[in-house]
Parts: C-alpha cells; structure tokens; sequence
C-alpha cells in the first residue's frame, strides 16, 4: 500500500491540469482586486481566508462598484451553495474520518479538487483508508497555486495596470468545460447544464451578478424536473440511449 506521503503526492500530481487552468485566473484575480482598490493585503487575505475563486470574482466586481455588505454577502453565499452538493456526493468517502480532517479538507474544497478526487473516490480499486492523503494532496496543491497566482498577479498588476483585460481568464473557462463535460453522464445532467448555460447567456447583463445565480437555480430546477420525468420512462442514463 502506498505510503500518507506518496498518496498525497499522487493528488497533487494528478491535479495539475487543473492548477495550470487556474494560474491565470489567479493571477488575473490579484490584478483586478488591486485595481479594483483593494490593499495588497486585503487581496491577499481574500484568497488565503476565503479561497473561493468565483465568489472572490464577484465580490471585488461589487466592492468596486460600491455595493452594500449584505448583498455582497447573500450573492457570494448562493454562488458557493454548489459545494453543499459537493460535500453531499463526498460525504459517503469522509464520514468517517474525524473533525481535525473533515474541517480543512471542507475548506479546501474547490471545483478542480472536486472532479479530481471524486474519480478517485469511485475507483474501488483502492482502499478507502488512504484515500484522504489523496484528497489533502489535490486540495494543498490548488490552495498553494491560487494564494501564489494572487501574490504574482498583485505585483504584476502594480506595474502592468491593463493587464486584466488581456483574456487570460479564458483558461479558466477551459479548464470548467473539462471538469463539466465528463460529468455529464444522464439526460438530467444535461438538461441542467444547457440550461444553466442558456440563461447564463441571456442573462449576463444584470446586476449584482442576479444573471449566474438565476441560471444556477434554473438549471437545478431543470435538471430535477428532467430526472423526474425521465424516472417515469425508466430512462435516464445517457449510455442507455447509445
């Protein structure tokens, strides 16, 4: 059986992908902060105590434009909601480990991390004992990567002011598409992602962000709408209808 050390190591490894889609974003996250009028420090302490990417994101786009703590707040709250159901679909796998575990692995826990360790978790061909070395390894890498691209993007944006509207947050963009795509193995899946997408488009224009939680919430609502229906045709899985 593999070493704590060399389970981890393997995490972190296996999360590299990840770690170069989200350089950019990182970085492009620092420079905003900064110009947005953040204080170096506070930009920093952004991602080291609250190390939520998109929310991070919202939050300084908010800030900038002067609005009120409470809805900075409730906006930042519904855009993470999604790691409640990252959580739940982990929960089988972590139950068992205890608190001094749980807690920090719960903070670490990312969209890339998520998709990394969730294949490995299916993998039974793996004891479940060590599989949290896996689990700390992916989530270390992606927290030390995310507060280094904010430290580097802070410095890059004292001396390069435009650099936020260069488009290297296009890799983040990339990077989503591949940890969505292969999930979406049932028509219900599918429906919420083309519909959370759809209203996303349509609705990009409105304020405090209302157009991404709009689509989050419609494409729950679709999804389970679509697994309802499906359930009663007895049809579901997408490979069945290959």
């Amino acid at each position: 059986m593999s070493s704590p050390l060399r389970t981890a190591l393997q995490g972190a490894r296996d999360t590299i992908p990840m770690l170069i889609g989200a350089l950019p974003f990182g970085i492009i996250f620092g420079t905003l902060a900064v110009s947005s009028g953040l204080s170096v420090a506070a930009t920093l302490a952004m991602s080291v105590f609250v190390f939520a990417g998109s929310s991070q994101f919202i939050a300084v786009s908010l800030i900038a434009s002067g609005t009120g703590l409470l809805v900075i707040w409730l906006t930042t709250l519904i855009v993470n909601l999604r790691h409640m159901l990252y959580s739940a679909s982990l929960l089988p796998w972590v139950r068992h480990l205890p608190q001094r575990w749980r807690i920090p692995l719960g903070f670490w826990l990312t969209d890339e991390s998520f998709a990394v360790v969730h294949r490995y978790y299916l993998d039974d061909s793996r004891p479940l004992g060590g599989k949290h070395w896996y689990f700390l390894g992916s989530c270390i890498a992606m927290y030390s990567n995310w507060v280094l691209c904010t430290l580097v993007g802070v410095l890059l944006g004292q001396s390069l002011p435009g650099m936020a509207g260069w488009g290297l947050d296009f890799a983040m963009v990339a990077t989503f598409i591949g940890i969505v795509v292969p999930a979406l193995r049932t028509r219900p899946m599918l429906v919420a992602a083309l519909v959370a997408g759809a209203v996303a488009v349509v609705a990009y224009d409105l304020p405090y962000q209302l157009g991404l939680m709009l689509a989050a919430l419609l494409g729950v609502a679709s999804g389970l709408l679509a697994e309802h229906l499906l359930q009663r045709s007895g049809e579901v899985c997408l490979d069945d209808a290959a």
